[in-house]
């Protein structure tokens, strides 16, 4: 047992430096240092607020890394260390710590080892998530609500922050679309797991004869664009008209036409923002959405992708979800993409997807 304690504490050590390769740390540590250096000017926080909040999340997220790798590296040193002293005094108790510490650190490696599947250009980018209400009627638009609800929840457990940018609430419960930002360290990497059609079967509770309904909603993920990406996009080719915003009060409400609605007339994309007290702030808001999908078309054609999120879309409703989340009759979440599965639907509701995510990026890393 003694041995073999040691021969995993290598086993560890040794994967530790596989990851450092594959997390390129030294060029991460060099990334850092430059952002150090903007940080550090004298006029860095009189910048625009959105070029000053990329900067910190990058360099947040990039210090992260580092120091858990670091933190890891001393941690595995000392395990070997002290194995191997307890080994000499034949002192038991204090293997069975090390023990313990190496499950832990072996834990704390893989989540990790999962930052570093995270390394396509735009994983490390805030995300821009809309959702939509299919085939379903009300049933569908509850649905919705159910959703975002569900990712707002998420998000609050990642730390992530979630703004509202449009929102169409339904004629009797519900929400018929929503559309929303989720913003901090890798938020598009994660949740870009979440494109496609998510559908939900149970009894509605809007069917006074208790019937079982199929309800369906479609999950369209974008990176927000960084403002060093440059989108040309010509005054000439935009149509922008103001209304007046709706929704169930408060912050939905608006009694002056603030809120924004721009058509890119060569590519018909609409986007609108009713979620801002200032038509000033919709239309900046409108804006980086429209960039974003400009930015997701221009991607697409240059990686010659067929299946990304622009390209056949498919119908929302039978035979396209990639995701079911089943009430009644029996209780059960399945991503059909991965064959993950949980039978605690309300554990997945309230937030709990990280299962699905794990198991999407951890595919897509070996199918690359």
């Amino acid at each position: 047992m003694s041995q073999e304690l040691l021969e995993r504490i290598d086993q560890v050590t040794d994967s530790l430096y596989a990851l450092r390769g594959h997390l390129d740390l030294d060029a991460r540590s060099e990334a850092l240092a430059k952002l150090e250096k903007v940080m550090a000017m004298p006029d860095f926080w009189q910048r625009d607020q959105d070029e000053v909040s990329n900067i910190t999340q990058e360099r947040a997220a990039l210090s992260e890394v580092i120091t858990l790798w670091e933190r890891f590296a001393r941690e595995a040193e000392e395990a070997r260390i002290m194995a191997e002293m307890a080994l000499e005094e034949k002192d038991e108790k204090t293997l069975k710590e090390v023990e313990r510490d190496l499950d832990d650190l072996e834990k704390e490696i893989l989540t990790l080892e999962f930052q570093s599947i995270l390394g396509e250009p735009d994983d490390k980018r805030n995300a821009i998530v809309a959702i939509n209400a299919g085939a379903g009627g009300t049933e569908a638009q509850d649905w919705v609500e159910m959703l975002f609800r569900m990712y707002a929840r998420w998000s609050e457990q990642k730390g992530l922050k979630v703004q509202v940018i449009d929102y169409l609430e339904g004629e009797e419960a519900g929400i018929k679309n929503i559309t929303f930002t989720v913003q901090g360290p890798y938020a598009y990497g994660y949740l870009k797991s979440e494109h496609g059609i998510h559908r939900m079967v149970r009894i509605s509770p809007f069917d006074a004869t208790g019937r079982r309904h199929t309800s369906f909603a479609s999950v369209s993920v974008l990176p927000e664009v960084a403002e060093d990406i440059v989108i040309d996009i010509d005054e000439k080719d935009l149509r922008i008209d103001t209304f007046r915003a709706s929704g169930p009060g408060g912050q939905h409400v608006n009694k002056t036409s603030s809120a924004i609605r721009i058509t890119h007339l060569p590519t018909n994309i609409v986007v609108q923002c009713q979620n801002e007290k200032s038509q000033h702030r919709n239309k900046d808001m409108a804006m980086k959405v429209l960039r974003s999908k400009l930015y997701e078309i221009e991607r697409e054609k240059q990686e010659q992708k067929k299946h990304e999120i622009h390209h056949a879309q498919k119908e929302i409703a039978w035979g396209s979800q990639i995701r079911s989340y089943v009430f009644n009759p029996y209780r059960l979440v399945k991503d059909h993409r991965t064959n993950a599965e949980i039978g605690n639907v309300e554990r997945v509701m309230d937030g709990d997807i990280d299962l699905f995510i794990d198991a999407y990026l951890k595919q897509g890393r070996t199918a690359r």
